[in-house]
């Protein structure tokens, strides 16, 4: 089959950063769902990966925890889904990645595909969905409330895909106020079109601009990126017995400065049910479902901003380089081989 992978971790400059291979088409087990892919989301996952995860000696690595595609068999322990299912899904990081012609994904991790989605569309969702869902109403548990605290939601680097997804998925589940941070005209009319009540500038101290909104010290801020670097300003303007969550990757995150406040500190790491097999993994496939029926009745909406081509090397290159820009509005995506 074909597929896109890597010999030797490194930059993406590198001419052999990325290699378009053919690998043996995979066969399913037990909860597997074997499907052919037809569209993949890029993450900033990726481009740690490739950077930082060296495969096995001559072996090759794929990349890639977004993808949308049909199902063309199944698992003998598999119970709800058939041949012939679309479906979509971010899958196991400790498993190869999407960016293959067919691909092996737990059943449990999957669900079917938005119906009124493209399969560009769909590829879109599954990862960032998961992290902002499982920040949000897991980790932070933002529906029960901070005493005291205004009913609000700061969102750090609202613009990009996870925060994309937290404004809507705030929006259409909770009537907490959304409070998203970007820096540049594009983005920052990217988080009012997805449906945010605020938003502030994160080139500038946050703290001054929350408060200057007349609102109240927020009850939860949701950091996607920057965390370090916004630290004191996110103890300054959170209220007391706030809830902080991050979910960006840091050498060293100080929590001392949140002790007086007795502010929780939450971190999300969205592929801990796939990797620990946790008693609660389906739960994955539920919020994908929900989520589903969410765009279905028109409360949600893909966060898809860019189709870079058919998933080959040379695309998968262009994508990793301008997710690694970060500066990335929404999500990017490739579709068909």
């Amino acid at each position: 089959m074909k597929a896109v992978g890597y010999k030797q971790k490194g930059s993406i400059d590198r001419d052999d950063a990325l290699l378009d291979v053919t690998l043996p088409k995979p066969a399913p087990t037990d909860h597997d769902l074997l499907v052919n892919v037809a569209a993949i989301g890029v993450n900033p996952v990726d481009c740690k990966i490739r950077n930082n995860g060296a495969p096995a000696e001559g072996q090759v690595k794929t990349l890639g925890w977004d993808a949308a595609g049909t199902v063309v068999e199944v698992g003998s322990k598999v119970e709800d889904f058939k041949v012939g299912d679309r479906v979509y899904y971010a899958g196991d990081v400790s498993r190869p990645g999407t960016n293959s012609e067919y691909h092996l994904v737990d059943a449990r991790l999957a669900a079917k595909a938005p119906a009124s989605l493209s399969d560009a569309e769909a590829a879109a969702l599954p990862l960032t969905t998961l992290t902002a869902w499982e920040m949000l109403f897991d980790r932070l548990d933002v529906t029960r409330p901070v005493p005291g605290a205004a009913p609000a939601v700061v969102i750090i680097g609202a613009a990009g895909g996870v925060g994309s997804m937290a404004i809507q998925l705030l929006r259409a589940r909770t009537d907490l106020t959304v409070i998203a941070t970007a820096s540049r005209p594009e983005t920052k009319e990217w988080c009012f079109s997805l449906g945010a009540h605020h938003v502030v500038d994160h080139s500038e101290p946050l703290a001054p601009q929350i408060e200057a909104l007349g609102i109240g010290a927020p009850g939860f801020v949701f950091s996607t990126a920057g965390s370090v670097q916004y630290r004191d300003d996110i103890v300054k303007l959170l209220s007391p017995q706030g809830r902080f969550g991050f979910i960006d990757d840091a050498d060293v995150f100080d929590v001392n400065p949140f002790k007086w406040k007795s502010i929780s500190v939450h971190l999300e790491a969205v592929f801990t049910r796939a990797m620990m097999k946790t008693a609660d993994m389906s739960a994955q496939g539920e919020i994908l479902r929900q989520v589903a029926e969410l765009i279905e009745a028109g409360k949600v909406r893909s966060t898809l901003t860019e189709t870079m081509g058919t998933i080959n090397a040379e695309n998968l290159k262009r994508a990793h380089k301008l997710v690694e820009t970060g500066k990335a509005r929404g999500k990017v995506v490739l579709a068909g081989f």
